[in-house]
This record gives structure tokens, sequence and C-alpha cells, in this order.
């Protein structure tokens, strides 16, 4: 005994050392060949040590508390109630078959969905995985667990009362599944509760008051279930609750009138509770919560006024009302819901005119009030409203023309204001774009199709009759002398139109020949540019001409002069110099960068480098189109305007009605990539300082990387500030802080970070939390919180791209690992990101093939 035990003591305790001992005897024992007894000694001792060791290992095996093997060991008293949550589940597709054996590799990433801590477990995570059966009561004795997701199964049952026993659970996944029963009020004990989610079940009973007792709760979705009674008041009191959805139940009663408290720290974003059987009013109260951006109370039995206080909410983006008994009028305070994308009125009571304030919702996309008795005439300021793309205003009393301002509304793809009153002709855009059925059932409209023509004032099959005399006066006919006069007189106009023209040619020649540009002058351009439209002559050079202009290839053949008169806008600023949108004398548009004078290189050099560049074509990269030399050492580079700007303000800086879904993220992601892995497989370049400010985005929002190789263009000293200035906005690589050196490495550290930019909708020089973005996702990707990670746009078709999304997530981590070996090259990149979207994949000869120059 006392040997077994000195061996044990001994003996390595690490399992990668104790491996490695194991394979070092192996070894031994097989290096004798054929079989001898030295050979069969040696077999039995590693056998022997193996054993102790187990035996060992045991013996120190404690619950709960104790641990082995690093922690790859799972706990005694976890390894039960594992091995009885598996007794009743139905593993109809063999995901459980790894959850076998004494537990020893239970925590090492071998037992499917099964993460630890120091031996006990802290995540069941088998989401997609077919399981049936039902959830064990002997779930509680996990007391360390954090995370329960298996979503999207067929688990039936009732929901374990035993979760509530966990004083660390924070999330609870378990939407659709076919759960049935009562929702366990005890799963208002658990203190950190942060998410719970049970919709699309088959779940029944109250609302338990208790579930926002956490002070940590801010999502509770109960959604698509049968739950009955009203909704519980201490909801009401959550100041950290910030999405609420209870829509699709069997819900009664009113809606509590209590929201918002005595202060204003509720974080209350959503309200979604639409299709119950909710009656009574709109709570005033709700005009509290100033983060709402959501309302949805369609499809139940609320009644009354529209609380005129609601138009305080700065913040609402969509409020549905629809299929109620709302009735009274329109509210006026409307007009002062700035954020409003969406407003559905349809199917209510509602009287009276719409207010003529409605211009003043300039974010509203869709407006619907179909169904109510509203009278007057359609505002004509709605024309005003640009972005609007739906306009219902059928089934109601109104009366008059329709307003001619809202042929004005390019973006306008649904219009109905049939069953109505109107009268007067249909606009002509208005019945070339909709349908005869946008305008039916008003007797007194025409011209909206071939069977309601407007009455013409003099018909063809009438004979018009001769002038007769009248005893009324007429206007004086024109005399010889006025028709002389008036001749004269535009004859006087056009002589000096052609003279002010000769003169303004002429100074502008002096100007050019004399080079004449003094302060004033400058001044007057600087205050050009703040009033907007200047010209690029304003902007560039300070009104004179003359310079080389130099074209490469492009779509566009302009003179110096013309780039030079072409109205300007800024684009933006950056480390290399200043964008404009240049708009020529034709209406062709390009993008005209002007480099720090002090930053670039000389003149022989800068003609030799951009030679160079405008030689690189890929459909992913900017074309370089023209070059500019001033007189005064002033550079410019002409290249393809891109239509829908940068990759940052496409993410960042968008109206709240514009959502970009997954696909056309994932397209900008492969974009990138591949511009990206042409400039370092092809061109030998590295970029150096890729953002997503120097991502453009054309009108098929096709990403090309601009700024490449500008590098080359400028001083060391310039180029270091420019890494500099890249870093502070969250992109750089860690060791370029030390190095200052960009290499193929470094870039893809960037890419990684923009990938992670697609997916988290977060900029990277906003730290959350002191970390910048890839540490903060790797930091929640360790709690196992991924799905926290992803923005919220994407969050809403989570079941069909769930895979993409974790695929492309462990991809970009890996691009930001923090050593520069372990990152993947370019090219493994696209590979992998085409994989995860096939659809979207293209050859490898496309990618690597020159694009034609444009013509």
């Amino acid at each position: 005994m006392g040997t077994k035990n000195r061996f044990v003591k001994d003996f390595p305790t690490n399992p990668s050392q104790f491996l490695q001992k194991v394979a070092t005897f192996w070894s031994i024992s097989n290096s004798y060949r054929p079989f001898s007894p030295l050979r069969f000694r040696n077999n039995v001792f590693v056998f022997l040590a193996l054993f102790l060791f187990l035996q060992g290992m045991a013996s120190r095996f404690q619950p709960v508390s104790g641990h082995s093997w690093d922690g790859i060991a799972v706990t005694r008293n976890d390894y039960r109630a594992l091995q009885e949550i598996r007794s009743e589940l139905i593993d109809l597709k063999g995901v459980l078959r790894s959850w076998n054996g004494s537990g020893f590799a239970a925590c090492s990433g071998v037992w499917a969905g099964i993460k630890c801590v120091n031996g006990q477990v802290i995540a069941i995570q088998l989401p997609w995985k077919g399981l049936g059966g039902r959830i064990s009561e002997k779930i509680g004795q996990l007391q360390a667990l954090r995370k329960l997701s298996l979503h999207d199964n067929v688990l039936a049952g009732p929901i374990p009362s035993s979760l509530g026993f966990l004083p660390n659970l924070r999330g609870v996944y378990l939407f659709n599944n076919k759960l049935s029963g009562s929702i366990p009020p005890s799963l208002g004990n658990c203190p950190v509760l942060q998410s719970l989610d049970i919709s699309n079940n088959s779940l029944t009973g109250k609302i338990p008051p208790s579930l926002v007792n956490s002070t940590r709760i801010f999502r509770l979705n109960l959604s698509f279930n049968s739950l009955s009674g009203s909704i519980p008041s201490s909801f009401t009191l959550s100041q950290s609750l910030t999405i609420l959805d209870l829509q699709q139940n069997n819900l009664s009663g009113s809606i509590p009138d209590s929201w918002g408290g005595m202060n204003n720290n509720f974080h209350l974003q959503f309200l979604i509770l639409d299709h119950n059987a909710i009656s009574g009013t709109i709570p005033v109260s709700l005009s509290k919560l100033g983060f709402l951006q959501q309302i949805s109370l369609s499809h139940n039995q609320i009644l009354g006024p529209i609380p005129s206080e609601l138009g305080s909410l700065s913040r609402l983006q969509v409020f549905d009302l629809s299929s109620n008994n709302i009735n009274g009028s329109f509210p006026p305070s409307f007009s002062n819901l700035a954020s409003i994308v969406s407003l559905n009125l349809e199917s209510n009571q509602l009287e009276g005119h719409v207010p003529d304030t409605f211009d003043k919702l300039q974010n509203l996309s869709v407006l619907n009030m179909k169904n109510n008795e509203i009278s007057g005439q359609i505002p004509s300021t709605i024309g005003n409203i640009s972005g609007i793309t739906q306009l219902d205003f059928s089934e109601n009393k109104l009366v008059g023309e329709i307003p001619y301002s809202l042929t004005k509304l390019a973006n306008l793809t649904s219009f109905n204001v049939s069953h109505n009153n109107l009268s007067g002709p249909v606009p002509a855009l208005l019945s070339k774009k909709f349908n005869s059925s946008s305008f039916a059932g008003n007797l007194q409209l025409c011209g909206y199709s071939t069977s309601k023509p407007c009455p013409s004032i003099q018909p063809h099959n009438v004979s018009v009759p001769s002038p007769q005399p009248s005893s009324k006066p007429h206007g004086r006919r024109l005399s010889t002398k006025d028709i002389i006069l008036i001749v004269a007189g535009i004859l006087l106009f056009i002589l000096l139109l052609l003279c002010c023209t000769l003169l303004c040619c002429l100074v502008r020649k002096r100007a050019a020949s004399k080079g004449k540009n003094d302060k004033t002058d400058k001044a007057a351009a600087a205050r050009s540019v703040e009033k907007g439209a200047p010209t690029a002559a304003e902007v560039e050079s300070g009104g004179e001409a003359g310079g080389k202009l130099v074209h490469f290839d492009g779509p566009f053949v302009f003179t110096a002069d013309d780039l030079l008169c072409a109205t300007a806008e800024i684009m933006g600023k950056s480390a290399y110099g200043t964008a404009y949108k240049a708009t020529l004398e034709d209406g062709n548009q390009v993008a005209v960068k002007r480099l720090r004078e002090k930053s670039t290189k000389g003149q022989k050099e800068f003609e030799t480098e951009v030679a160079s560049l405008s030689k690189i074509r890929h459909q992913n990269l900017q074309a370089l189109r023209a070059s500019y030399l001033g007189p005064k050492g002033e550079k410019l580079l002409v290249f393809d305007y891109m239509p829908k700007g940068s990759l940052a303000s496409f993410l960042h800086a968008r109206a709240p009605e514009i959502v970009i879904d997954w696909a056309t993220r994932m397209k900008i992601s492969i974009g990138v990539t591949r511009g990206l892995n042409y400039l370092h497989s092809q061109e030998n370049m590295v970029h150096g300082n890729l953002t997503s400010s120097n991502i453009l985005l054309d009108e098929q929002t096709n990403a090309h990387i601009t700024d490449f190789g500008l590098s080359r263009l400028m001083t060391n000293s310039a180029n270091t500030n420019i890494i500099a200035t890249a870093g502070n906005l969250g992109y750089n690589a860690p060791e370029l802080s030390k190095t200052k050196k960009p290499n193929t490495k470094t870039d893809v550290y960037s890419l990684g970070v923009i990938i992670l930019e697609l997916l988290t909708g977060k900029p990277p020089g906003e730290p959350t939390n002191g970390l910048d973005l890839p540490q903060w996702v790797a930091s929640i990707v360790k709690e196992e919180w991924t799905n926290e990670v992803f923005d919220l746009e994407l969050m809403r078709d989570t079941p069909a791209n769930s895979d993409e999304l974790l695929n492309t997530l462990k991809l970009a981590l890996h691009c930001v690992d923090p050593s520069p070996a372990a990152r993947p090259e370019a090219q493994q990149i696209l590979q992998q990101l085409e994989e995860i979207k096939p659809d979207l994949a293209t050859t490898s000869a496309d990618d690597g093939a020159k694009v034609p120059p444009a013509e």
C-alpha cells in the first residue's frame, strides 16, 4: 500500500504529462522485437501505472469542490446530474453518445455541449440537435450552471422548477420546443438571471410576477405560447428589462399603467404585446419610457383615444396599434416622433383630419391608416417625406384631390387610397406606377384607368362654335408698337448676356495667365466650402488653372479645366488627405483625393508610384483613373465614385429604417477579403491602413478597398502617423505599436476587426467595458454568451443563419489572434468564407484575374 501511495504521489497529475509518460513507456516496450519477456514486462508495467494513477485520482476526487486533470474531469456531483439528465432525454441523432465513461473527460470538450470551470458544469449548449424527451429536475444539482441552451429541439414536458435553485444561472434558452405546463415561479429566485427565452412552446397558465425579480434581467420572451391572465404589474417596475415580448398568447385584462416609476432609469426598448385579448386603454405612463423603440399592440381589444403624451417618445421607431377599437382623432403631438419609421393604425375607429405637420417625420417609411373614419383631405406635406415606401389611406372618408406633391415620393412602392370620397384627376405619375385597385371606389376620381377617363374641356365629338361678338369687354390686343418694344427688349437681354459671358472668359483667362491668387480669394473659397457646393477649383487650387493631368483609363474623359471647375463636396478626411465628390460639367461624378502636400514624396517619385498604382485592377479595389499635379505642388488623385459611401457610414450612420441583412454583410466580407487577397498574392502589396472607412460600396453594395498603395506616396514620418491614427480607431494589430511596420498579418488582423464590426454592428473605436472590439467579443465568447455579440438585426433570423454566424465569428477571432503566426492568410480566409456562404462564392480564376478597363 505504501508503494502504491508513493507511486501515485510521484506520478504526474497533469494529463499531458501523464500521456507523455505512458507514450514513453510504450515506446520503450515496443522497441524490442519480436515478443520477449522484457517487452511483456514493460507492457504490464504501463497498464499497472495507468491503473494505479486512475485509482489514485479516484481516491482524491471529491464532489463539487474536488477536481483533477486540470479540470478535464467533472465533479462527482455534476457527473451524476448529467447522467440523470441524459437518461430522460431521447437522443434522436446520437449526439449524446459522447456522454459516456466515468466522467474524466467530460470537461475536455469531448462531451457534446458541456462547458466546465474547475470541474463544474457552467453551460449545457445543445441547440438544433433533435433532442426529445424531457428536461430532468436533476438539472438543479448543477450548482455552477450559468447557461442552458436547448432551443430548437423537440423537448416536451414541463420546465424544471429546480432551475430556480441555481444561484449563477444567467441565460435560459428553451425556445422552439414542445414544452408544456406552467412557467415555474421559482425562476424568479435566480439572482443574476439576464435572459429568459421560452417562446414558441405550448406553455399555459398565468405569467409569474416573480420572473423580473432579478435586477439584471434584460430579455424576457414568452411569445407564441398559450399563456393566459393579465400582464403582471411587477413588469412595469423592472429597470433593467429591455425586451418584453408576450405576443401570440391568450393574455387578457388591461395593460398596467405604472410604467416608469418615479425616475428615468428604465431601459425598456421593445414592448411587444400583439395578438392577445388585451382590453382597456393605452397606458399614459408609457410616455415615461424614453428608450422605447417599438410598441406593438396590434390585434387586441384596446379602446379609447391615443394618449397625446406618447408624442414625447423621441426614440420610437415602430408603433403598431392596428386591429383594435381605438377611437378619437390623430394626435397632433405625433409630429414630434422624429425617429418613427413605421406607423400602423389600420382597422380602428379613428376620425378627424390627418395633421398637415406630417412632413416633420422625415424618417417615416410606412404609414398605414386603412379602414378608419378619417375625413378631410390628404395633406400635401406628406410629399415632403422622401423616404416613404408604403402609404395606405384606403377605406376612409377622405375628400378632395390627390395631392400632386405625392409624385415626388421616388421610393414609394405601395400606395392605396381606394374606397374614399376623393375627386378629380389622379396625377399621371401615380396612375402609371400603381394599378387601378389603388384608386377604385372613389366615384369622382378619374384618370387612373381607361374605363375612368377624365372629361376633357372640349370633347372631340362636340363642334366648337365660332366666336360671336359679345358685349362683355375683352383684353386689349397687342399693337405693332407693343410688339416692337417686346422684341427689342429680348434682343437687348441677349446682347447683355453675351457681353457678360465674354467678360467672364476674359477675366478668367487673365487670372490664369498671371497666377493671381490672393488671400482674400482663399478666404472666400473657404467660406464657400462651409456654405456648400463650392467648385473644385476653389477648393483645390484657389481658382487657378494649369498643372499636369495624367489619364490612365476609365469611363470618363475630362480636362484639367473640367476637373478644377467641377462642383465639389467634401466626403471625408483621413491621414492621407481630404476626399471630395466632384461633379463634372457633363454630370458625371468622380472621387477626388487631395493628398497632404507636406506629407507626400517629391514629384518624380510621386509620378513613378502613381503610374504603378494605376495598373492595379480588381473588382474589389477602387480604380485609380487619373492624377493631377498643380502648379503649386498640390497632388490630386481621381478615382471611381462609389455612391453608397464608406462601410463605416453604411453600418453606423444609416437611417433607423434601413436594415442590413446577413447576406449583405457576408457579401461585403467576402468582397473585402477578395480584394485584400489580390493585393497580397498578385501585387505583393500590404495595405497597412485597412479600416471600414477605407472600404467603399457601389450601387449594388459591392465592396471596394481604397487607399491601397498610398503609403508609397507618403514620407516615412507621415506613414508612422497614419499607423498611429488607425491604432486609435481600433484596427491595428498589437505588434504594430512596437514594429511600426505593417505586413500581411497585420492586414489580416484589420480584416478580422472589420468582420467583427459587421457581425456585432459596433464600431471598433468605441471601447466596451474598457475593452477593444476583439477583446470584448473574446470575453463574451469565453463566458459562453456567444449570441450576445451579434447585432440584434442578425438575431431576428438566427435559426436560419446560426451556423454561418458562428463559423464566421470563429474565423474572425482567428484573424485577430494576438499571435501573428496563428493568423491565417487572406487566401485561407477567403476559402473559408466561401465555404460558409457558398452561394456567394466565385471561382478562384475570377478572383485572381484582372478586371479589364471600363469603356
